[in-house]
Parts: structure tokens; sequence; C-alpha cells
């Protein structure tokens, strides 16, 4: 079980981010051994997930997606940066992650399309939650992606 936040990052203390921060680098610089700047920007004006679990009595990080405006990086709304820890991984957290966040984008802008540069390894996950792709396969700091719409 998943205790949820949904927070615009003037209302994320400064532990949490600084949890989210780390999380992103160990996931994306780190394990996916990819060097790029994680933090483009976009994070001050985004909403944040967070999914927190209690581990040995410890409140730890296990999944989290960052929801960015129409307009704001694509003409529709996008989820981005989706992470599911790997000490969570395996448990149905990224499962979680992206249906609460879907709900949460939605219910920030509703009647807006979600648009996602997914990795393409991804994309029968992504198809589960009824997006669909749109791209040809295109490489993203040395991983393949593809974007997907819903």
């Amino acid at each position: 079980m998943l205790d949820w936040q949904f927070s615009s990052f003037s209302d994320l203390s400064n532990k949490d981010l600084y949890e989210v921060l780390a999380q992103r680098q160990n996931v994306f610089i780190l394990e996916q051994t990819c060097l790029y700047p994680d933090i483009d920007g976009y994070d001050l004006d985004a909403h944040h997930l967070l999914g927190w679990r209690s581990v040995d009595g410890k409140r730890e990080l296990a999944a989290y997606l960052r929801v960015l405006a129409p307009g704001a990086k694509y003409a529709e709304m996008s989820l981005g940066r989706v992470i599911t820890t790997p000490a969570a991984r395996g448990t149905g957290a990224g499962r979680l992650l992206l249906a609460r966040g879907i709900e949460c984008a939605e219910s920030l802008y509703p009647g807006h399309r979600i648009r996602i540069g997914a990795q393409q390894y991804l994309e029968s996950f992504y198809q589960s939650f009824g997006f669909q792709t749109v791209s040809a396969p295109y490489d993203e700091d040395g991983i393949m992606h593809i974007d997907m719409l819903r």
C-alpha cells in the first residue's frame, strides 16, 4: 500500500524534494547510465506525485512522476520522469503510480489529452492504460523512446 502525495513544487518539503531528485538521479542517470540534465526547468511549474511506503518503520519513496500543464512541454499535458524505485519494483507500484498519475492529471486539466515520451520497451505497459503510439522510435540519451498519446 502506498501513501500518495500530490503537490506543486512550492508545496514539496526540502526533504521530499531531495528524495525525489536523489531517486531520479539513481534511476535515470546512474542505473540507466544516461548523462543528461535531469533538472531541466520543468519542475518548478509541475505537479509532483510521490508514492511513499513504510519499510521497517521508515518512510521510503517507492514511485514518482510529474505532471506538466498543456503547453509546458507539448501542446497536450504530459506525464514524465516516471519511476518506480529499484526497491519497489515488482510490487505493483508502477501500475498504481500511472493510474493515480492519470487521475491527478485529468483532474487538474480536464478535457486535455496526455502525451508521454516513453521508453520503447515499456510500450505495452503504457498501452494497457490507453496510450497509443504516435511516433516512430527515436534515440533519446542512448535509449529508444516513442511518443504516446492518450
